[in-house]
C-alpha cells in the first residue's frame, strides 16, 4: 500500500504554528515516500466551530507551499473531507460496537456526571472517571435490562454510545518516534464516541475515516499520545490493522518552561500564525509570520528544524532537500525551544539569496510611492545584507529615496569641519565631470583628488557620508555614490556644506 498521510484540524480558530509544523512533517513524508498528503477538516464539535477557520487553514497551507492532493477543496475519491458531511457513516461503526458488545448506549444526564465525580472526589480519587468501574453505578445499557434501555431510546431520552474498555489489559503499541508504549486499561475511561446530537467525538471519527481514507502513517502532536491507547483498542474492536503511528515533540516557550502559546508570543512580540487573523467574535488581529515580513521558504525551513534535524551541521535546506532528508527517524523525542531570533536569521539568509529584481518587485508592492523608482534592483542589493525583512529597507535607505533633511549631530561635531567640507566639495566639481559613476571609478576619484596633497581617505570619508545619508553608518559609500550618480552626489555635499558649515 502506497503512503497515505493527513493533516486533520478542527476549524475552531487560526492554524497554531505548532499545527502547520505537524502539517509540514506529514507534507515532506508523503512526499518523501511518494504518496499522497490529505487535508481532512474535523469539523463534528460544532460549538466550537468558528467562522472562517477552514478558509483560513487552507489559505496557510498554500502560502507556506504545503499543497494538499486531497482536500475539502480539491476533492478526491476518498471525500467528502470534512467530517461533518460523513455524519452517517460513524453512526453505523458506532450502532456495530454496541451490537458486538464493545460499546453500550449511556443516559446519564450531566448532573448524575456531576454526582458522581463529587462522590469520587469525596473518596479521594485524584481523577474521576466514567470506566470500568463506575460505569456499573450509572444509566446505561450495562446496567439496565434490553427492555428499559429500548423504552428509553424509544422514549427520546437523550443518550451517548460510550467505548466499553476492558478493565485490566496492556495495551501496547509502537510509536515511530518514541518506540513501544504501554498502558493499562485500568487507567482509561469509557471515552465517548457518538454525542447526544448524533455526531461523533474525534474519537470515533478520526479512526474511521483512517481506515476508510486508507491512512498509512498518523503523524500528530504529543498532546495525543494519551488518547493513542483508545484509538488502538478502537482498531482492534472493529478488526482493522491501525496505522503506523508518530507523535511530534511540543513547540515550548523560548524558556523551554511549558508549552507555546498565543499569550506567550504576545508577550514576547512575535507571531504564532501563519498568517493574519481577526477572530470574528473579538475582531482582534493577530498578525501572522507573512505579513511581519517573512519569507515562505525561510518560514518552512525553521519550522522544519524545530524538532527534526538530518544531523551535521548544515541549516539552509531547501524544499527539495526536506524531502530527500526528512525522515520520522530524526525527529526528536524531547521538546523543541520556539527561537525566534533563530527564525530572523533563517529569515536573512533567504533574503540574501533573493535577486535584487524579485526583492525590488516586492518593495514596489508594499510601497506603491517608490514602485517606479528604476534603480529599485541596485537598492536592493546594497541594502540586503543590511535587514532581517524587506520592509526595512524602506527605512533603512530613506537617503536613496530623498536627501537628508537632518544630519546626525554627534557626527557632525565628531567628524565635520571646514577642512573636510571644502575637499569633499572639491571632491564633488570633480565627480560632476561624470555623467554616471560605478563605485570602483568613484573610490578612484576621491582617492586621486586627495592624493595631491596626501589627505588620508579616513578625514573625509565620515563627512562624505553625512553629506549623502545624514547618518553615521550604511551601506558601502561608493555603492551608495554609484546609485544616487555624480549629480546627485554634488548636490548633496554642496547642501551639506551650506547647512553644516
Amino acid at each position: 500500500m502506497s503512503v497515505r498521510v493527513r493533516f486533520a484540524p478542527s476549524p475552531t480558530g487560526a492554524l497554531h504554528i505548532g499545527g502547520v509544523r505537524t502539517a509540514l512533517y506529514n507534507y515532506l513524508f508523503a512526499k518523501k515516500n511518494n504518496g499522497a498528503f490529505i487535508l481532512r477538516i474535523e469539523d463534528t464539535d460544532r460549538t466550537r466551530f468558528v467562522e472562517g477557520a477552514e478558509k483560513y487553514i487552507e489559505e496557510s497551507l498554500v502560502w507556506a507551499g504545503i499543497t494538499a492532493d486531497e482536500s475539502p477543496s480539491a476533492g478526491g475519491e476518498f471525500g467528502p473531507y470534512r467530517q461533518s458531511e460523513r455524519k452517517e457513516i460513524y453512526a453505523g461503526y458506532a450502532q456495530q460496537l454496541v451490537n458486538e458488545g464493545k460499546a453500550y448506549y449511556a443516559f446519564d444526564s450531566s448532573e448524575e456526571l456531576d454526582a458522581m465525580r463529587e462522590r469520587l472526589t469525596q473518596a479521594g480519587v485524584a481523577n474521576p472517571q466514567y470506566n470500568a468501574v463506575t460505569r456499573m453505578q450509572m444509566q446505561n445499557a450495562l446496567t439496565l435490562s434490553p427492555e428499559e434501555v429500548q423504552a428509553k431510546i424509544d422514549a427520546g431520552d437523550s443518550y451517548v454510545v460510550r467505548i466499553k474498555m476492558p478493565r485490566n489489559e496492556d495495551i501496547r503499541f509502537k510509536d515511530e518516534v518514541r518506540g513501544w508504549v504501554v498502558v493499562n486499561s485500568a487507567t482509561l475511561d469509557d471515552k465517548i464516541l457518538l454525542k447526544s446530537d448524533g455526531m461523533p467525538t474525534y474519537h470515533l471519527a478520526n479512526i474511521v475515516d483512517d481506515h476508510l481514507m486508507e491512512i498509512t502513517h498518523v503523524i500528530r502532536g504529543e498532546e495525543w499520545l494519551p488518547s493513542a491507547p483508545l484509538h488502538v483498542t478502537l482498531y482492534e474492536y472493529l478488526g482493522w490493522e491501525p496505522p503506523k503511528m508518530a507523535h511530534l515533540p511540543l513547540l515550548l516557550k523560548p524558556d523551554g518552561n511549558g508549552k507555546l502559546s498565543k499569550r506567550a508570543a504576545d508577550k514576547l512580540g512575535f507571531p504564532i500564525f501563519p498568517m493574519n487573523w481577526k477572530d470574528p467574535q473579538t475582531q482582534e488581529l493577530s498578525e501572522g509570520f507573512k505579513e511581519r515580513g517573512y519569507l515562505k521558504d525561510a518560514f518552512i525551513n525553521f519550522l522544519a528544524l524545530l524538532g527534526w534535524n538530518p544531523g551535521g551541521e548544515q541549516e539552509l535546506f531547501d524544499s527539495v532537500q526536506l524531502i530527500e532528508l526528512f525522515s520520522l527517524e530524526k525527529i526528536n523525542k524531547s521538546g523543541a525551544k520556539f527561537d525566534i531570533e533563530k527564525a530572523k536569521w533563517f529569515n536573512q539568509q533567504y533574503l540574501k539569496q533573493l535577486s535584487n529584481e524579485d526583492i525590488a518587485q516586492e518593495l514596489g508592492v508594499q510601497f506603491p510611492d517608490i514602485a517606479e523608482n528604476e534603480l529599485l534592483p541596485q537598492i536592493a542589493n546594497s541594502l540586503k545584507e543590511r535587514v532581517t525583512f524587506i520592509a526595512e529597507m524602506k527605512q533603512a535607505g530613506q537617503f536613496y529615496f530623498e536627501r537628508p533633511s537632518t544630519y546626525n549631530e554627534k557626527m557632525v561635531k565628531k567628524k565635520w569641519n571646514e577642512f573636510a567640507s571644502d575637499k569633499l566639495v572639491g571632491y564633488a566639481s570633480e565627480l560632476s565631470k561624470l555623467e554616471t559613476v560605478k563605485a570602483d571609478d568613484a573610490k578612484e576619484v576621491l582617492t586621486n583628488f586627495l592624493a595631491a596633497d596626501e589627505t588620508p581617505l579616513g578625514k573625509v570619508m565620515p563627512a562624505l557620508r553625512l553629506a549623502l545619508t545624514g547618518e553615521a553608518g550604511g551601506p558601502d559609500l561608493m555603492e551608495i555614490i554609484e546609485i544616487l550618480g555624480p549629480k546627485e552626489v554634488a548636490e548633496r555635499i554642496a547642501l551639506a556644506a551650506e547647512k553644516l558649515n
